[in-house]
């Protein structure tokens, strides 16, 4: 009996061996290939040491590109204070609404408002829930494992999003000021809730596919939804708080001062005095997507935050054309929405952003060669954080040197909150940007108009802002 063991047992690591090396598997010549090759190299040693001992960025920054940072801008809109988003993914709702106060700012010439950010991330959550629980509904009779299924159960809520997002929220629900309904533990830290209402949502889905297959009455499952929306609700205000129904504001100057009366305000109204009107329509998103044509638009089907708003749609332009469009709102004082993939050559602590911060090609002894398209395409690179583009620096020739950007990671870090990044990084990480259509030519609106190629949600570029 053991030597029968022995035999299996010895068989088995034959073909497990054999296994390895086969139709692709790592050989033992291959391996021995590797090791020739790092042993041939002597700085190796000396490197791997360092390395073990030291962060990679601290080894691998470039000195030559560590100098005293040019702060000036030739073009630059007004400051405002700096908000941080913690430990959320809320970017695209700090950078929306800081567009919206900085154009109230504008247009008033001194009053100030601060948008609470807890009050809109409230109905975001309720209605990103309510579109995953319809999804369910409207998906019921495809297998579980079907793509858009499973993209609906991977995905039942999340943090991120687009300017679409705020557009289409702030014109249904209105807004608030910050110190009306202010943050909450779980609206800067949105983990744990997070997890435990997709985990609630799932539930549900599961029932409402359930009653679907057992060809229950649309009204009964629609009531099923709505009992299982008022339980998320439930939850949403013991979290981030009971959204606030009617409040008494007075404004004040970027100086702290009262300037006016306090007034009663509902959400809506608050809105409507602020912002002044219907945000959908007024403005377009671009976008500069290297791997598809350009001049065309595109909509990125299930990638809205209500089940009755707006597809995220864009036009794909050139970063030329990306920039005048930039350059033209700027030179009007007026900031944008904007979005990077900001983790890139990002140099935190100096809040400088430029293709040369970090020299990790010569560290590691190899080249880093990929396009923007290809990077893209991999999964190696996409948009990542929203902020607010706020100045920009011509050269003598008018074109663009650096850029300056509001972020909402707190008014300690980086540039007193604020990031300055070069051209050639702007170029090469930059990819959303949301303008006024009075700042667009009547070519690239009519562009613009065309009827979009639908984009699936899964694509390499599109996961949202956060």
């Amino acid at each position: 009996m053991m030597k029968k063991t022995f035999f299996c047992v010895s068989l088995a690591f034959a073909l497990t061996a054999t296994a390895q090396t086969k139709d692709g598997g790592i050989s033992e010549q291959m391996i021995q290939q590797m090791e020739r090759q790092y042993a041939a190299q002597p700085a190796n040693r000396a490197l791997r040491n360092a390395i073990a001992s030291n962060a990679i960025d601290n080894l691998a920054k470039n000195q030559d590109n560590a100098g005293a940072l040019d702060t000036y801008f030739s073009i630059e809109t007004k400051k405002q204070s700096i908000h941080d988003q913690q430990s959320s993914g809320r970017c695209w709702m700090f950078s929306g609404l800081n567009v919206l106060r900085a154009n109230f700012a504008k247009r008033t010439d001194s009053l100030t408002v601060e948008y609470s950010q807890a009050y809109l991330f409230f109905y975001d959550q309720l209605e990103k829930s309510n579109l995953f629980l319809q999804g369910v509904i409207d998906t019921a009779k495809d297998p579980i494992d079907s793509q858009r299924v499973q993209f609906f159960f991977h995905y039942p809520i999340g943090d991120g999003g687009t300017f679409c997002g705020v557009a289409d929220l702030a014109e249904k629900y209105g807004l608030v000021p910050m110190a009306i309904q202010p943050e909450t533990f779980s609206a800067e830290k949105t983990s744990r809730m997070s997890a435990i209402i997709k985990s609630k949502l799932r539930e549900y889905g599961i029932q409402l596919r359930r009653m679907v297959a057992e060809g229950k009455k649309t009204a009964d499952i629609q009531k099923a939804k709505t009992d299982a929306l008022a339980q998320i609700y439930q939850m949403l205000c013991l979290t981030l708080g009971e959204p606030v129904k009617e409040f008494t504001y007075a404004f004040k100057d970027k100086n702290g001062k009262q300037l006016t009366t306090a007034k009663k305000y509902t959400p809506k109204s608050f809105y409507e005095e602020t912002v002044g009107g219907a945000l959908n329509g007024t403005f377009i998103m671009v976008m500069n997507d290297p791997r598809r044509p350009y001049y065309k638009t595109y909509e990125v089907e299930y990638d809205r935050h209500t089940y009755d708003g707006h597809n995220w749609k864009y036009l794909n332009l050139p970063m030329d054309e990306i920039e005048q469009l930039a350059v033209a709102s700027l030179k009007d004082g007026r900031k944008l929405y904007s979005s990077y993939d900001v983790g890139k050559q990002l140099d935190r602590k100096r809040g400088y952003a430029d293709t040369e911060n970090y020299d990790y090609a010569s560290l590691f002894n190899t080249t880093f060669g990929m396009t923007k398209a290809e990077r893209i395409s991999t999964f190696d690179s996409g948009s990542t954080h929203a902020m607010t583009l706020t100045a920009v620096d011509l050269d003598a020739n008018g074109k663009a040197a650096k850029w300056k950007v509001e972020n909402s990671w707190g008014s300690s870090w980086g540039q007193q909150g604020c990031l300055i990044m070069t051209d050639r990084w702007f170029r090469e990480y930059m990819f959303r940007l949301v303008v006024n259509k009075k700042y667009v030519s009547d070519k690239l609106l009519k562009d613009y108009e065309q009827k979009p190629v639908m984009v699936m949600p899964e694509d390499p570029l599109f996961q949202e802002d956060n």
